[in-house]
């Protein structure tokens, strides 16, 4: 990390994107020394099994979300940082099944050492990312900081009768996943500066496409939970939504839609310390067949930075699923196992 810069953004940072999360492990002992008390029945969805946002209804019909989410950077286009942290703060709302609303911003800037052209560039690049979701960027707070920090407060708002939570898993769901694996893995490759021009393009692709289908999921009986894969990587997510759900996961490997450039640089022992975190936090509840590598266990704790909807639905609904995401332009969307009886993770 320099304390200078020279035009490129994550030099500026220890960390970048979902990277940057306490390991799971860390955040539930943090946790654990202020438990939420006296929740009021309005509050259908909170800090319990680490739910997407946080979701208050206010009548019948209406109940408000709320979430926020930022980091550093994790790329070093300016615009670019800035679509990646607002495309991943508002996929939290469309992953409860909700319409979002309005966004307020989260800026901390090291002012002495960035010039201000770029800082516009990243709230920019913020901005036209709300405008892609049909929402403005009403207010925010800004501070002087260290490092570059950006993000958002996303507000939306859903029918409580519609909403998704990560816990709602029924024995014989199918898992379908919406985006494929490895952003984190070419960010380790972009911070080493071996991620090829191709991989740089299908990293922000990914990472600045919002998980629209969401809300459109959220109308179908049959989608019984829904989640979006983020810090915590693909083993993470899933684990919160077996604990929720009080099932187990059974995941087929070669079913999940991996980017092909992230397989090659994590056989070249490429990935981020966050996966490694993220393994020594939870990986005692996943059981991996014995004939898969290490390489395969760092893309399953890859931290997704703005990744895709991971979703529990009915084998029945499971075309209509996949259509949604289809047409949505989420070409890579696959059923990648089923719930059942048990408990934790196991992929074969």
């Amino acid at each position: 990390m320099t304390t200078s810069y020279n035009g490129r953004l994550t030099s500026l940072s220890h960390g970048g994107g979902c990277g940057c999360k306490i390991a799971p492990g860390i955040l539930s002992d943090i946790l654990k020394a202020s438990p939420i008390r006296n929740l009021p029945a309005a509050l259908l969805a909170g800090s319990d099994n680490n739910e997407d946002a946080a979701v208050y209804q206010i009548n019948e019909h209406q109940a408000i979300v709320a979430t926020t989410d930022f980091f550093m950077p994790i790329v070093d286009d300016p615009f670019e940082f800035g679509r990646i942290a607002a495309t991943n703060a508002i996929s939290d709302i469309y992953a409860m099944g909700a319409q979002p609303l309005f966004a307020l911003a989260l800026l901390g800037m090291p002012i002495a050492v960035l010039p201000l052209e770029v800082i516009q560039q990243i709230t920019a690049g913020g901005e036209s990312v709300c405008n892609d979701a049909g929402i403005m960027i009403a207010g925010g707070h800004s501070i002087d900081t260290v490092e570059p920090i950006y993000g958002l407060v996303a507000i939306g708002v859903v029918d409580p009768k519609k909403l998704k939570r990560n816990s709602g898993a029924r024995a014989g769901d199918s898992i379908i996943l919406s985006k494929p694996l490895g952003v984190g893995i070419l960010s380790a490759a972009l911070k080493k500066e071996l991620l090829s021009e191709a991989g740089y393009h299908q990293m922000i692709a990914l990472t600045t496409k919002l998980n629209k289908p969401g809300v459109a999921l959220a109308q179908l009986e049959g989608v019984h939970a829904l989640t979006d894969v983020t810090g915590f990587g693909l083993a993470g997510h899933l684990l919160e939504m077996t604990r929720g759900s009080k099932l187990m996961a059974q995941v087929n490997w070669d079913a999940i839609p991996v980017i092909q450039e992230a397989v090659e640089h994590v056989k070249a022992d490429i990935y981020t310390g966050a996966s490694t975190r993220n393994w020594a936090g939870y990986g005692s509840e996943v059981k991996l067949e014995s004939n898969l590598a290490l390489w395969q266990q760092n893309l399953l704790t890859d931290p997704q930075t703005s990744g895709g909807l991971l979703i529990a639905c009915a084998p029945e609904q499971e075309a209509e699923v996949l259509s949604i995401l289809n047409s949505g332009g989420f070409a890579s969307a696959q059923k990648i196992g089923h719930f059942a009886a048990g408990t934790g993770l196991s992929v074969v």
